[in-house]
């Protein structure tokens, strides 16, 4: 059996999710959908007004649209904090903004502000795909609307309901200021390699919210079918290089001036020709704002924390959340990754499973299972209760995970969790199954074999079956002691998409019996069940999270 896992290749890794490009499924696209403005709403609880900087380059980039004797009316979509709001009223005293986003908690924000005045601002909550602005504002009363990283977040099909909107209460003539990102940047490569696009040029982002990257051709034909004229379009990029890390990160986007007409023909002004304008700056020294000429400059990176995170290698300071495991006599605070997060990541090591809930509680209450004996969980995720509470009776264990993301949150788990002689007990190893050089690496911290080694929720993708029990036949000891004392394989998990005859089909074939399961134990008597015995006949509830949980018990044959 030896050589069927050594012939594996080293570089031949299998990972417990799906690996497959196929971007979010309908189910998701439409709770995307369906829940944008609590995902929006969820972004500006956790970030406040401190995400994004105040867009100061509005008064270098379009100055000309604002100044005057004459009192200009603007309509800010899409709001936010009101991080374009202020700069312009501090710039312009002689204008009034209506501001509006359809995040409560954003406009609330924005009226929260110190410099927030009812006779320069006016902010309420609306939805422009579906809320007619002109209930909110007079018609024809606008004379600028700005649209600042704003018509991205909105599903391309509804962008015409927008502009349909926004044109009631324009002016003849009235221009639209636009920014936003472009087809090309970066943030669009990552999600496209993460595989979270929802349709052509449309993505989800880690925390739910949505961004859309316009190429000129797109964006000329949605204004101009919606009657608009173009006088200024430009694309622009900046590049910026992380040094420390030996990143460049080629942002992209447009900028354009749109002027609502009476006719829908497309056309272009003698004066102002649309501009390609492509600028290109180096950014040195760990990510710093250059102070270039050309349109780019001071531009704001508005996007996601997740994305901004992975650009820069800085870690997202509230992207996990605590949860609190209490077993008995011992309680744990886990750090795992934040339920906003959960939808899209690949990994499932980044979060608790009711399986290692139960299996945890199990374990305290019944700590003769591994009192004195070396144990091994494979595919212990960030959390490792099992591996932790394991570790206060036996002799020696090993959590293991092929995820370095989740053994990085683990270690900080372990390390805020346990203590002497506990923490001395515990080693933490990566081991992607079917990997000889990890398997190797594993038998060098207990050359005889492990007696006790546990699964929890690790038999879901059919694929990765085979090398799991692989891996555990490698890894388990040889020597049989008999009864509940004999080496043991451990899998406390629901049934998805492996069912139970593919699993004895696969253990059969390394060597593995199943000799007891729960909740139906297969001894005749009940008395005589392993596995039933570690289950009180009172108080079960505190043991069952979920009622479709198993556990399996295997032996050697």
């Amino acid at each position: 059996m030896e050589s069927n896992v050594e012939q594996q290749s080293p570089s031949q890794k299998f990972q417990i999710y799906s690996t497959a490009n196929t971007g979010v499924t309908p189910f998701w696209k439409e709770k995307y959908e369906r829940d944008a403005k609590k995902y929006w709403d969820v972004f500006y609880k956790r970030h406040q007004d401190k995400f994004f900087k105040d867009r100061h380059y509005l008064d270098k980039e379009w100055g000309q649209y604002f100044a005057g004797k004459e009192r200009r009316v603007v309509l800010e979509v899409g709001c936010g904090a009101g991080n374009t709001i202020f700069p312009l009223v501090a710039t312009y005293p002689n204008i009034f903004v209506h501001a509006c986003d359809f995040s409560p908690r954003a406009v609330n924000l924005v009226k929260t502000h110190k410099d927030y005045l009812e006779t320069c601002v006016g902010a309420f909550v609306c939805d422009l795909t579906v809320d007619d602005l002109s209930k909110e504002i007079s018609p024809s009363s606008v004379d600028i609307v700005t649209m600042i990283f704003v018509l991205s977040a909105v599903s391309p099909e509804k962008m015409p309901l927008v502009l349909q909107n926004i044109k009631k209460v324009m002016k003849p003539n009235g221009y639209v200021l636009l920014r936003d990102y472009a087809v090309g940047d970066l943030a669009q490569e990552r999600l496209t390699s993460k595989d979270q696009q929802i349709s052509e040029n449309f993505y989800v982002r880690g925390d739910g919210t949505r961004a859309f990257y316009f190429s000129n051709e797109f964006l000329t034909s949605l204004f101009k079918d919606n009657g608009f004229d173009v006088e200024e379009l430009g694309l622009c990029c900046k590049q910026v290089e992380n040094r420390s890390r030996e990143i460049v990160m080629n942002r992209r986007w447009i900028q354009a001036v749109f002027r609502f007409s009476d006719s829908s023909n497309y056309s272009v002004s003698k004066e102002s020709a649309i501009k390609e304008a492509l600028c290109q700056e180096n950014v040195k020294s760990n990510v710093k704002e250059s102070t270039s000429q050309c349109p780019s400059n001071n531009f704001e990176i508005d996007m996601s924390e997740g994305v901004a995170s992975e650009m820069f290698g800085i870690s997202p300071s509230n992207d996990n959340e605590v949860i609190h495991v209490d077993l008995r006599d011992q309680n744990f605070k886990i750090n795992v990754l934040s339920k906003e997060y959960q939808h899209t990541c690949k990994s499932t090591g980044l979060m608790l499973w009711e399986s290692a809930r139960m299996m945890a509680m199990v374990l305290a209450v019944n700590p003769t299972i591994v009192e004195g004996r070396k144990v091994l969980e494979l595919g212990c995720g960030c959390g490792g209760i099992c591996s932790m509470v394991s570790a206060k009776s036996a002799d020696l264990v090993v959590a293991t995970d092929g995820d370095t993301k989740a053994l990085e949150l683990l270690s900080q788990n372990v390390a805020s969790n346990l203590r002497q002689p506990s923490l001395a007990k515990l080693i933490m190893k990566r081991l992607v199954w079917g990997n000889t050089e990890h398997i190797e690496a594993i038998k060098d911290l207990n050359p005889g074999g492990f007696e006790v080694i546990i699964g929890t929720d690790v038999t879901y993708i059919p694929e990765a079956i085979l090398p799991l029990f692989a891996t555990a036949k490698e890894l388990i000891s040889c020597d049989r002691n008999g009864g509940d004392q004999e080496p043991a394989l451990i899998l406390c998990h629901i049934f998805r998409r492996v069912d139970e005859p593919s699993l004895l089909s696969a253990a059969s074939q390394y060597g593995f019996k199943l000799v007891d399961k729960w909740p139906l134990g297969i001894p005749s008597n009940p008395s005589q069940s392993i596995v039933g015995s570690w289950f009180p006949e009172n108080g079960r509830e505190e043991y069952i999270p979920n009622a479709a949980l198993n556990i399996m018990y295997f032996h050697l044959q």
